[in-house]
C-alpha cells in the first residue's frame, strides 16, 4: 500500500530542489502534505530577510486547505496541501521549537483531517522539523540529506547539526544524496539516492532564447552566483578567452563587479526551471565553476545531469560527484587547467548524444519509483 506523506522541505514553487522532483513524481500514487520551508537560522537584520519574512506572513495569514490543482504555468500536479507554517525560525532555541512544535502540528493536524490522513510517514529534508517528530501518529520518519548541513553556506551550523543529529536518531530511514554525505550516517539505515533528470525536459530542442548575446560561442552557467562560486575563476576564463561570451543565469548574492567589468560578460538575471533548457541547449559549453569546500565535495549538484542531458559540452573544477561522467566532462584542477578545460570543451562537438545516453536512465521517475518501494515498506 502507498503510504501517504507529510513532507517538511524548502517553499514549494521556488528553484525545483530534488526534493521536489522526487515529490512530485509521487504525487499520483498517495496523498501529500507539504510544509513548507521552517528555516536553517535566525533571520538578519536586513532588507532580503524582512522582504522573506513579509511574504511568508502574508502567505499565512491567507493560506486556506484546499485540494491543489496543476499550476496554469507549468501543467504540473502540486502536493494536496501546501502550509505556510506559523514557526519561530530559531533554530536551536528549546522555547521557539516548543511554540513551532504546537502551532504547526496544529495546522499539519487540521490538513491531515481535511484529506482523512491516518498513519503517514514524515518526510523531512530539513533538520529543523525535529522538534515536530512524533506529532502525528506517524507509521515511520524519513530524513532526506540532499546537502551536507554542517557546510552548507547560508545555514545556522551548530544548531542545525544538533538537530540533524537527532533527527537520524529518530528517523527509521536516511536517504542521502551523494557517498560523502552518507558516510555521516549510521551505514544501517541510509541509503544513498543520486539526483536524477527531467530527460524530456532537458533534452527536447527548444528555441533559442532572444536574450542571448549573438556574434560568439556561449560558455554558460545557470544557478545562484553566491560563495561557492569561484568568481575569481570565472574572471580569469573570461579574460583569457575573448572570442567567447560567458553567460550567467541566476541570482546573484556575492560579488560579481570584477566580472560584470568585462565585455564579454552577460548577467541575464533568474529565470524559470521550464526555461532552463532553452537556454543550456544554446551554450556551447555549461561550466560547473564551483570552489573546493567541505559543501562542494558533499554535493550533488541537479545542474550536472541537466546539463549532460541537454548534449552540451562540460567544462568543471574537481569534485567527487563527477566521477561517474568523468570521460565525458573536461575537468580543470587550476585556473590555468579550468582555462584549459573550456577550451578543450569549446572543440568538443562530436559527444552529444554520448552525454544524454549518460543519464538516460536517471530519470527522477525512476529514482521515486526505486524510493516509494522502500518506503512503503516502513
Amino acid at each position: 500500500m502507498a503510504h501517504d506523506l507529510i513532507v517538511f522541505g524548502e517553499d514549494w514553487g521556488a528553484h525545483p530542489s530534488s526534493t521536489q522532483h522526487l515529490i512530485r513524481a509521487m504525487l499520483p500514487e498517495r496523498r501529500i502534505i507539504w510544509v513548507n520551508s521552517l528555516g536553517l537560522r535566525a533571520p538578519r537584520f536586513s532588507a532580503k530577510d524582512g522582504a522573506r519574512l513579509l511574504r511568508k506572513f502574508g502567505s499565512l495569514v491567507t493560506s486556506t486547505f484546499s485540494l491543489s490543482e496543476p499550476s496554469p504555468e507549468d501543467g504540473l500536479r502540486k502536493p494536496d496541501i501546501i502550509i505556510s507554517p506559523a514557526a519561530i525560525p530559531l533554530p536551536g532555541n528549546p522555547a521557539a521549537a516548543a511554540v513551532t512544535r504546537r502551532m504547526v502540528a496544529r495546522q499539519v493536524r487540521k490538513a491531515m483531517s481535511a484529506l482523512g490522513m491516518r498513519r503517514p510517514v514524515v518526510w523531512s529534508s530539513l533538520p529543523t522539523s525535529e522538534p515536530l517528530v512524533g506529532a502525528f501518529d506517524e507509521r515511520a520518519v524519513v530524513f532526506y540529506a540532499g546537502d551536507d548541513f554542517s557546510a552548507l553556506d547560508g545555514v545556522d551550523h551548530e544548531p542545525v547539526v544538533a538537530l540533524e543529529q537527532r533527527l537520524v536518531e529518530k528517523a527509521q530511514l536516511v536517504l542521502a544524496a551523494s557517498p560523502e554525505i552518507a558516510g555521516r550516517f549510521p551505514e544501517s539505515k541510509t541509503m544513498i539516492v543520486p539526483h536524477g533528470v527531467d530527460i524530456d525536459l532537458f533534452a527536447r530542442p527548444q528555441p533559442r532564447p532572444a536574450d542571448l548575446p549573438d556574434g560568439r560561442p556561449i560558455v554558460g552557467f545557470y544557478g545562484s552566483l553566491s560563495g561557492w562560486i569561484d568568481i575569481e575563476l570565472l574572471i580569469k576564463a573570461a579574460k583569457t578567452l575573448p572570442a567567447a561570451n560567458f553567460v550567467f543565469i541566476g541570482p546573484v548574492n556575492t560579488d560579481t563587479q570584477g566580472l560584470e567589468a568585462l565585455s564579454n560578460v552577460f548577467l541575464l538575471g533568474p529565470k524559470p526551471h521550464e526555461q532552463l533548457p532553452a537556454y543550456v541547449q544554446h551554450f556551447r559549453v555549461a561550466m560547473l565553476p564551483f570552489r573546493d569546500t567541505p559543501q562542494i565535495r558533499a554535493c550533488n549538484p541537479l545542474k550536472l545531469r541537466e546539463y549532460l542531458a541537454s548534449g552540451v559540452a562540460i567544462a568543471s573544477t574537481e569534485f567527487p560527484a563527477l566521477e561517474p561522467y568523468r570521460s565525458l566532462i573536461h575537468v580543470g584542477t587550476t585556473p590555468a587547467s579550468f582555462v584549459e578545460a573550456v577550451r578543450q570543451a569549446l572543440q568538443d562537438h562530436s559527444r552529444r548524444t554520448l552525454r544524454q545516453r549518460a543519464v538516460a536512465n536517471e530519470t527522477w521517475q525512476r529514482r521515486a519509483e526505486d524510493l516509494a518501494a522502500v518506503i512503503d515498506l516502513l
